[in-house]
């Protein structure tokens, strides 16, 4: 794991295999940033060389140069910021000059760093570059293993809490990159269910697991339907943290579907490639808990992971089926590949039986949100302030969520001749549909869906902070909407 550090030092005089520079992009051409930490000397070679090295400062633009005599360092990693400096644009930035340092021992970031927020976008952004996923592949280089990040408010208080909070986010979206990408072969329910004991073990955070039984027991129908198809059971996973004198009491709830073959509605063999990511809520919801437990924040935080896995197995729910959720809803089910909505269902009521201020869920819900809002941004639906404070979080963290109706009309296709709710409904605005689904299980509670089908996993290549494979995003705007209750 990355070990990173603030410091007072001159950035030129300390011994590093790289130093990172940023480049910004302007009208009249690239020009560096942060010069002042430089020798003259280095700025005005750099400055003269910028456009024969054919560096324009665009974002995730990663140049590398000898460092020249000035410098102590071996190697300068010149990076694009962008046209504009701001908190995202850095923490792009430095992820995309993290990244491209694997395999080197040591670098200082010599980057925009004179406030707290520039000095915790920075960090941010840098350890969320220095990222791989190790446990299958021996091969590739391990992220660059120090990282000094050179600012002169490094022995304020500010600066060492904006590192702290920084540290935390790194944590916790490496926590939930690591479960996105674990093989479906090893990470089933029970033990995703281990893995949560473990990532609290030592924490304030306490967990409660339900198995099959206590599920059957408990009148979890959702949950038991969707993961009967499999010979490996579901879990629902509770993990709470609780302070003294909390300010407010937010529950979390994440759709954990460890694979998703569509169950007896079987999926096309190429759409099932990434499946593994389906758990990505759960993943995100389990991280977000610890990270507020870490940073210590005044505010009630009740997670549930609904786990299972879906399969065709002989004994698996069959189009047609009609099921009872936990709160006594009936549900037919016409396709058993829209299983996420009937898992957080389950979760969902569970959630709101504790009654808390707030309800946020979280799930790579609906193809349909890839469709309308790309690989990038996320959907949020729901109770006009809990949406408006997933937005406002997003934004203040850097993260994209685009704000979603729920028509009222759409409800009428989820009707059932022999059931309560069916469990699909219009095709067009299915995104919506699901979320109207949804909706009927959460009472009058004050609420939020976000649909991370799209972010939760990149196909693509990789880009400023954000890996091949698990993304981590949806963390930090949960925990964002936390840190808003915790000020107010």
């Amino acid at each position: 794991m990355t070990d990173l550090k603030v410091s007072t030092k001159d950035p030129a005089r300390t011994d590093a295999d790289a130093i990172v520079i940023g480049v910004a992009a302007g009208d009249d051409g690239p020009r560096l940033l942060a010069s002042a930490q430089l020798p003259k000397k280095t700025v005005a070679s750099l400055a003269a060389i910028l456009p024969a090295l054919g560096v324009s400062g665009k974002a995730d633009e990663v140049v590398r140069v000898p460092a020249g005599e000035e410098l102590a360092a071996t190697v300068i990693v010149l990076t694009g910021v962008g046209p504009e400096v701001t908190a995202e644009s850095l923490r792009r930035a430095a992820g995309a000059a993290v990244r491209s340092l694997a395999g080197t021992a040591d670098a200082v970031l010599a980057l925009p760093a004179d406030d707290a927020d520039q000095v915790g976008a920075v960090a941010e952004g840098a350890l969320m570059g220095a990222y791989r996923f190790d446990h299958y592949k021996t091969t590739d280089p391990a992220p660059v293993a120090r990282l000094e990040l050179a600012t002169p408010l490094a022995r304020t208080k500010e600066a060492r809490a904006a590192l702290a909070r920084a540290q935390a986010v790194g944590d916790g979206v490496r926590g939930v990159r690591d479960l996105v990408n674990a093989s479906p072969r090893h990470l089933y329910p029970a033990s995703f269910a281990d893995e949560a004991r473990a990532a609290v073990r030592g924490t304030k955070v306490k967990i409660t697991v339900l198995d099959e039984t206590e599920l059957a027991a408990q009148g979890f129908g959702g949950i038991l339907a969707v993961g009967q198809g499999s010979a490996r059971p579901p879990r629902l996973v509770k993990v709470a943290y609780a302070p003294a004198r909390a300010k407010a009491h937010y529950a979390l709830v994440g759709k954990g579907i460890t694979f998703d073959s569509g169950g007896l509605s079987l999926k096309p063999a190429k759409s099932m490639e990434t499946m593994k990511d389906d758990m990505a809520g759960a993943a995100t919801v389990l991280h977000t808990v610890l990270a507020a437990a870490a940073l210590e924040l005044p505010v009630r935080v009740t997670g549930w992971l609904a786990l299972a896995e879906n399969m065709p197995g002989g004994a698996a729910q069959r189009p047609s089926d009609v099921i009872t959720m936990r709160d006594g809803t009936t549900v037919e089910v016409l396709n058993t590949d829209a299983e996420g909505r009937l898992v957080l269902g389950d979760a969902l009521v569970a959630a709101c039986e504790e009654k808390p201020d707030a309800v946020l869920d979280i799930a790579t819900l609906t193809g349909a949100q890839v469709v309308a809002l790309g690989s990038r941004v996320g959907a949020v639906m729901g109770t006009d302030a809990v949406r408006g404070e997933v937005l406002s979080a997003a934004e203040q963290v850097g993260e994209q969520f685009w704000p979603m109706p729920l028509p009222a009309e759409l409800r009428e296709s989820l009707k059932s001749p022999v059931a309560d709710i069916a469990n699909m409904g219009d095709r067009f605005g299915g995104m919506l549909v699901a979320g109207l689904f949804l909706k009927e299980f959460v009472g009058a509670a004050p609420w939020a869906h976000l649909d991370i089908a799209g972010p939760a996993y990149n196909e693509s290549a990789a880009y400023g902070y954000t890996p091949k494979g698990g993304t981590g995003m949806g963390l930090r705007t949960l925990l964002g909407v936390l840190e808003q209750a915790a000020r107010r």
